[in-house]
């Protein structure tokens, strides 16, 4: 009973269009791509005429393309306990500095 639901649901998504993923921030990155929805420059001219299917097509390649992009950020900005500053906090401090 649930897959029948579920296989009216999907054609029902079918008959209704999928909007543009654009945000209005339209600058490309050093590979092409939109910095707001990650499309290249030829799927966003093309947008208009492609199908449900071709666009759900795009909209999978560009969350692809923003998981990428997000990924070395989020690795690089990572600390590790090796990076992090301890100067100073594993020797004892000397009886001048205490007085000072």
């Amino acid at each position: 009973m649930v897959r029948g639901l579920s296989s009216r649901h999907n054609e029902q998504l079918e008959l209704f269009e999928l909007a543009s993923p654009c945000i209005g921030v339209c600058q490309t990155d050093e590979r092409g791509y939109c910095c707001g929805c990650y499309r290249s420059r030829q799927e966003r001219f093309e947008w208009q005429q492609m199908s449900n299917a071709q666009r759900q097509e795009v909209l999978r390649l560009c969350r692809d393309r923003a998981r990428r992009k997000r990924k070395p950020v989020t690795e690089s900005n990572a600390i590790t306990a090796s990076q992090l500053p301890l100067d100073g906090l594993d020797t004892p401090a000397s009886s001048s500095d205490s007085q000072a």
